[in-house]
């Protein structure tokens, strides 16, 4: 009795062809998950010698004294006044507002504790150089068990887009990887990982007013009609 045999089917031009996509992006997947956790160095200054496949971070200066000049200077704004934000005072009104912010509702029964988080964000950070702003914040995840810190930084300008002013950046670092050459996932990037704090009501409320927003040396001029 002859055994009868199924022609095996060659796999279509479709199904070769999806294959390969799926390689690809499985291959550009692990790459920036490669180039994220990729270790960014901390410095004060941009060393002489600096390698060009580094990604450094300067933090931007905290000055504790002027916590009630920053209370201030957020009152004549609110108040639709022109005012200069020095690097200090923003980060001590970053920091105000960090400390301001609603507390998470209590978890529900069954539900994890609140205190376990797939990402914590820390208080933003503001530097001024060289007339751009830098905006950063240090992330912590925690994913299927694994945990780390990644620092997030980007460095532009405002620009009004519409009816108001926006950050656009020249550069944006999650980590190692760069992501300012595709918009779309940049704009979803600084949404949820740099700019997730809520804008206070009061100056979201008079944003909206300002007629111009420049940077000259360390300070932020936000100027309103």
């Amino acid at each position: 009795m002859s055994a009868k045999h199924k022609k095996l089917k060659a796999p279509s031009w479709l199904e070769v062809g999806m294959g390969a996509a799926l390689s690809v992006l499985l291959g550009v997947v692990l790459g920036a998950a490669d180039l994220v956790l990729k270790p960014v160095v901390a410095v004060k200054e941009i060393p002489k010698d600096a390698s060009s496949g580094t990604v450094y971070y300067i933090e931007g200066s905290r000055d504790f004294t002027k916590a009630t000049a920053a209370a201030a200077t957020r009152k004549a704004f609110a108040g639709g006044e022109t005012v200069a934000v020095e690097e200090g005072e923003l980060n001590m009104l970053f920091s105000a507002a960090k400390s301001d912010s609603a507390p998470a509702k209590p978890a529900e029964k069954g539900a994890p504790p609140a205190d376990v988080k797939a990402l914590d964000i820390g208080a933003l950070n503001a530097r001024i150089h060289g007339g751009k702003i830098q905006f950063a914040d240090t992330v912590t995840y925690s994913v299927l068990g694994i945990t780390g810190t990644v620092i997030v930084q980007a460095v532009g300008e405002f620009e009004k887009d519409g009816s108001e002013f926006e950050f656009v950046p020249d550069s944006f670092y999650v980590g190692g990887c760069p992501l300012q050459r595709l918009p779309f996932i940049r704009g979803f990037a600084l949404k949820k990982l740099l700019f997730s704090q809520p804008v206070p009501a009061d100056i979201a409320a008079a944003w909206p007013k300002l007629v111009s927003v420049t940077i000259e040396e360390s300070t932020m001029h936000l100027r309103m009609p």
